[in-house]
């Protein structure tokens, strides 16, 4: 199983669980997420939900090497790119961020491009202090992950930074930004986050659902919606080009890219 899926205490647990492969996102494990999001979203026992991974790292993002256990088309389309990649890297996305309930990611090691469409839908994250967090794919001519909330989560100039340059932010960096909420020792990670959720289970379950809509319904009153679904259109253009010159996949310069996971 790619998902472990567990609940006590009113807080449903939901941990990646391809640690040998960096928690990349193969589509079994993306199908199996959603699913336990849906489980603790239809859970009248479960207040809060917490997100984490086993292992050395959060997520190394999308499965660059490919799914062999999976069945390939004869012809890569952008038409079939499209249409896969809406489904699994944004409207899982979208569909996880507008979950009535509280929702925590806890972040250790790398959270690579791909991973940031994980952790970025939850309310709240916390980073273990080994976390980085890095977007590189400029690299593969695309203008950044799927779900492209760079802007809203560090702001202009840092979303750039971390585009043009495909840098890592650490843990710290990134709460200085606002984008994390808290940075603890890598020990104390799990213990941390299921914490925070126990304290905010103790909160009136209507009261957490209205303050979360009003929340995304003020970032959705300022473009967010809107810009996360056009700026995925843009993103598609990537991929039409890369086809164009290239064919599928596009060519990466592994090398680099490996840069980012060590």
């Amino acid at each position: 199983m790619n998902i472990h899926y567990e609940v006590a205490d009113q807080v449903a647990t939901i941990s990646l669980n391809r640690p040998e492969a960096a928690n990349a996102q193969n589509a079994a494990l993306l199908d199996e997420l959603d699913a336990a999001w849906r489980r603790a979203a239809d859970d009248d026992d479960v207040a809060v939900i917490v997100l984490r991974a086993e292992g050395k790292h959060f997520s190394a993002g999308h499965d660059l090497k490919g799914d062999s256990s999976a069945p390939r088309p004869d012809k890569i389309t952008l038409d079939l790119l499209y249409h896969t990649e809406s489904r699994r890297y944004l409207e899982y996305s979208l569909r996880w961020r507008n979950v009535p309930k509280p929702a925590i990611a806890a972040v250790q090691g790398r959270c690579i491009a791909g991973g940031l469409l994980l952790c970025w839908p939850c309310d709240l994250i916390i980073a273990a202090d080994d976390a980085q967090f890095s977007d590189p794919v400029v690299l593969m001519g695309i203008g950044g992950v799927e779900y492209h909330g760079h802007t809203w989560e560090l702001g202009p100039r840092k979303a750039k930074e971390m585009l043009f340059t495909g840098r890592s932010f650490t843990a710290a960096e990134a709460e200085r930004f606002g984008m994390v909420n808290k940075v603890v020792p890598r020990a104390e990670l799990d213990a941390q986050a299921l914490a925070m959720a126990r304290q905010i289970a103790r909160m009136p379950a209507f009261g957490l659902r209205q303050a979360k809509r009003a929340v995304n319904q003020t970032l959705d009153i300022q473009g967010f919606y809107a810009a996360i679904q056009s700026v995925f259109d843009i993103h598609q253009t990537g991929h039409g080009n890369a086809l164009s010159v290239n064919g599928y996949p596009v060519l990466v310069d592994l090398e680099k890219m490996k840069e980012s996971i060590q």
